[in-house]
């Protein structure tokens, strides 16, 4: 790996972010036009000291993972990712690979939600980003790592979610995420990290192993986009979560939304401004 340039570039192109564009607040005693490092870190999920080792060169080997998470947060085109990937020694992702890319044209999409609590995820079911709004409604998100970040996994055998859910609801979400990765895994059958997964999957919970071998997907009607969302501060909050699918990137967006000028609304608007409060230091 080209440590000291990597870091160099990483550097470089941190100083070009402005706050406003990535939605981090801005004090008015602040002097860097660009993003600090502890702020660039927060966005990539990584820690501001492991930042520091990387732009000195003294951190030599960041995972593919760690790569894509820093051009999301700095807002790399296609050419600059690729740089950076060869620059951490690695290929960057190819047709074969389930992507993982928010691109330009999504990213402008969802700062135009930038209010609104929105996840969004790959075709695996693991999380690409959330913003602050989501955490604030839904929890902390960027604490979770590795196979913490999976939907299937929290749902099977994680924590769980904030959405409440009759026995019967929950069984059916169970089984359509299983679905959909199941018809992921027949679009992406060379991608080592997706069958790493599912097999890791396999291993721990008897449950997806079973939804896994059934003979067909499941056959089950749609799912109503209502959610009940129980939050710890302002209780039960019934949402509107409608689901996008970016087709060519294979995203799955989650925008969620309550109806104008009711309970729900307040609440949410309630959650989302005691969240963020928590969730965004004041500037020194």
């Amino acid at each position: 790996m080209e440590s000291w340039e990597f870091g160099r570039m990483v550097r470089r192109w941190r100083d070009r972010v402005t706050p406003e564009t990535v939605g981090v607040p801005v004090g008015r005693r602040r002097r860097a036009s660009g993003l600090r490092r502890e702020e660039l870190a927060g966005l990539a999920g990584i820690s501001a000291d492991y930042l520091t080792r990387l732009e000195q060169g003294r951190a030599t080997a960041p995972s593919a993972q760690v790569v894509e998470a820093l051009a999301q947060a700095l807002r790399l085109s296609d050419t600059e990712r690729a740089l950076l990937y060869r620059l951490a020694g690695h290929s960057a992702p190819g047709p074969d690979v389930v992507p993982s890319r928010v691109t330009p044209s999504v990213q402008r999409l969802l700062d135009r939600l930038s209010h609104t609590p929105v996840v969004v995820y790959d075709a695996t079911w693991t999380l690409v980003l959330a913003n602050a709004p989501y955490d604030a409604l839904m929890g902390e998100t960027s604490t979770w790592h590795g196979i913490e970040r999976n939907a299937i996994w929290r749902n099977l055998l994680g924590p769980g979610t904030r959405t409440v859910q009759t026995a019967a609801e929950q069984a059916e979400h169970e089984a359509r995420l299983v679905a959909d990765l199941r018809l992921t895994a027949f679009r992406y059958p060379a991608d080592r990290a997706l069958r790493q997964l599912i097999a890791q999957l396999t291993d721990q919970s008897r449950r997806f192993a079973e939804l896994w071998d059934a003979d067909a997907p499941p056959s089950l009607p749609d799912p109503g986009k209502r959610k009940v969302v129980d939050h710890p501060a302002v209780g039960r909050i019934t949402l509107d979560c409608d689901a996008l699918i970016v087709a060519l990137d294979d995203l799955r967006i989650l925008v969620y939304t309550a109806e104008p000028g009711t309970e729900d609304a307040e609440r949410l608007a309630l959650a989302l401004v005691l969240g963020t409060q928590t969730l965004v230091e004041p500037a020194p």
